[in-house]
Order: structure tokens, then sequence, then C-alpha cells
């Protein structure tokens, strides 16, 4: 019988669990050292926020918080791969990005604690907020997308969204018009292995992640989403070539999840201990680490150095976000409408009033 169409699904990996090449055409930026010392720099740093973060939650001081233990690799490289320019649209844990491309720490624990002026945040005005409904953002991006390409803008879109994202209607019609119109989008599958509580083996019979985009018309590849120079590298070709007119690209990034699902999870409810256990054999920092050192570009001296510094960092952050002011009571009516309807008017002097009392 004549064959309609045949696919293949790559898979890039650089770096193994050991911080050993496995590949010697390294890509022009992972030959620059340097450049991999600071995006190491910066993963630490976003797992020194991450672990303050969930304190805070523990302590009382923050609202439930979405940790991004294991996923520090994939992050920093979609946010160093991306223009200013460009436009983010996250889901709700890709703090490694948002830090990259300018967001403050601060304004991350505000979003967390309850406080929406921290989605007003730093950096690109342009990029979305944090966006919790699972797979919308997928949407957003495909629209900023079209209007790049209608504009004739050489811009990208990118987006990520998780394992059991991928499999809502949401990303599956953001990538079908992706792929229909051509558009400059890159949306990147962080298949950290659990959807809360639903394990990867449950949610699809597919073979990978990454072939969902087939279906679209779109190029794919599924990528070790623990090494830094893999994920980059598969960024750098997807971005370029949306940005140059070639249309979109899924990426699935294969990860961990090494913490709870949020602080308002207990995963040891559903997974097993060695499989954690397991999977921080291969967690990101402790591959580029070994590798950065046996580059004789990293010391124990300055990973002790630089954690203080961190730690620093973030407690100027976190002092900032928790003395913000809060926000008057009336500030819950303000920014909804541009006349407040008779009923909330009402609301609203009553609310004034009783925060007066007391």
């Amino acid at each position: 019988m004549p064959i309609a169409a045949s696919f293949e699904i790559e898979y890039l990996q650089y770096m193994n669990a050991e911080g050993k090449l496995v590949r010697d055409d390294l890509p022009a930026f992972a030959k620059d050292v340097r450049q991999l010392v600071k995006l190491y720099k910066e993963m630490l740093m976003v797992r020194i926020f991450d672990a303050k973060a969930i304190a805070l939650q523990r302590t009382g001081k923050l609202g439930t918080y979405a940790p991004c233990l294991g996923h520090e690799a994939t992050y920093l490289a979609i946010g160093s791969a991306m223009q200013e320019d460009d436009c983010f649209a996250p889901s709700y844990r890709e703090y490694g990005v948002q830090f990259h491309r300018g967001v403050k720490p601060r304004e991350l624990l505000m979003y967390w604690g309850g406080d929406e002026r921290g989605s007003d945040f730093s950096g690109p005005a342009h990029d979305f907020a944090w966006c919790v409904p699972i797979g919308t953002q997928c949407l957003h991006a495909a629209g900023a997308a079209l209007a790049f390409k209608t504009r004739k803008e050489p811009r990208v879109a990118v987006c990520t969204v998780g394992d059991g994202g991928s499999s809502k209607a949401d990303f599956n019609s953001a990538i079908n018009v992706a792929g229909a119109m051509t558009l400059p989008m890159v949306a990147v599958i962080v298949n950290n292995q659990w959807a809360i509580s639903v394990p990867r083996s449950a949610q699809t019979g597919a073979r990978t992640l990454a072939q969902k985009g087939i279906a679209a018309g779109l190029e794919c590849i599924q990528v070790d989403g623990n090494d830094l120079i893999a994920i980059r590298t598969a960024m750098d070709h997807a971005i370029k070539r949306a940005r140059h007119g070639h249309g979109g690209m899924v990426i699935e990034a294969v990860t961990y999840r090494l913490s709870d699902h949020t602080t308002a999870d207990d995963a040891r409810r559903y997974r097993d201990e060695q499989e954690v256990k397991d999977a921080w054999e291969r967690e990101p920092l402790r591959r580029m680490k070994a590798y950065l050192m046996s580059l004789n570009a990293w010391t124990e001296e300055e990973e002790v150095a630089l954690k203080e510094q961190c730690m620093k960092y973030v407690d100027g952050e976190v002092n900032a976000y928790l003395e913000t002011r809060a926000q008057p009571i009336e500030a819950m009516f303000d920014y909804t409408y541009a006349e407040l309807p008779p009923d909330l008017a009402e609301q609203r002097e009553q609310a004034i009033s009783w925060e007066k009392r007391g």
C-alpha cells in the first residue's frame, strides 16, 4: 500500500546526566564559556529564589506558590534565546524566563501574594502575565504571532505549556492555526512527567509529546530539558526560522518536576520515592556545574560565594515585597469599569466605611 506521509521526531542532547558531552558539534554560544557561566549563575539564583518562596508560603507570608525546581535549564534557555521585542506567554512557573527578561522577584512575589500590581512587572511590557488557566496562554501567543505577521514585524511569540496542558484544546487550536497560517510562534511543551497527580503514561498514547505538532504541520523536536545547551540550541533554531517567515515549531523539553505541583499539593501521595531520587541524578544544575568544573571554569569556592550573593539578593527582594503597602480597600472596585454600576458604587462606599471602623 502506498505511504501518504511519514514522520520522525529527532531527539537532541549535548550533555548527559554526568555533565559530559555526548557530541562534539557544540553551537557557537556553548563555546563561549563565559556565557555558560552566566546562565549557570542565573539558574542557581532561580533555585535559591524558589526555595525562599516556598518558605514564605509555609510561614503564611505568601499565597499558594508553584515551584519550578528542576526546570531551570529549560527556562533560562528559553529566556536567553529570545530578543527583547519577542513576546512571551507563560503559564505560571516560568520564573527563569521572566527573570532573564527583567521581571523582578519582588513582583512575582506580589502576584503570588494576591496583589495584582505584580502583574504590572518590569521587563518587556508586551509580555503576557502569568496564566493559571491551563493552556489558554497558547492562544494568546498565536494571536500575538498573527499580529506580528500581519504587521510584517520580525518578531516571534513564544509560549510554554506543561505535558498535561498539551492535551488541552487551547494548545491544539493554537498550534493548528500557527501551522495553517505559517505564524512565527514557538510552543515549548515542558514535559515534567506529571500533570499534578496524573503521570505522563496516563495522559496520552503518543510516544512523544513533540509529535503533536505534526498534525498542525509544524516542525517538531524532542530535547533533553535538563541540558541547557540542547534546549537553547533548539530554541535558537526555532526562533530563527520563525523570525524569517518559515513558520512555527513545537519543542518538547523532557525534564522532571522535583517539587510538589504547588504548595497546595503533596506529591508523596502519588509519586514513588525512588523515581524522585533517580530524577535528582539527572537534574540540570548538577550536570552544568560538573561540565563547567571539567573546563576549569568553575570552582567550589565560587559556588559558595555565588550562593551567598544570591541569598542576599533574594532576601532584599523578599523584604521589598513584605514592605510593599497594601492597596486601599476601594482598589478592588476601581479598575474594572469606567463608570461603576450603582450596586457596586454602593458596595464601594460600604467597604470604605467598614475599613475606617476598624
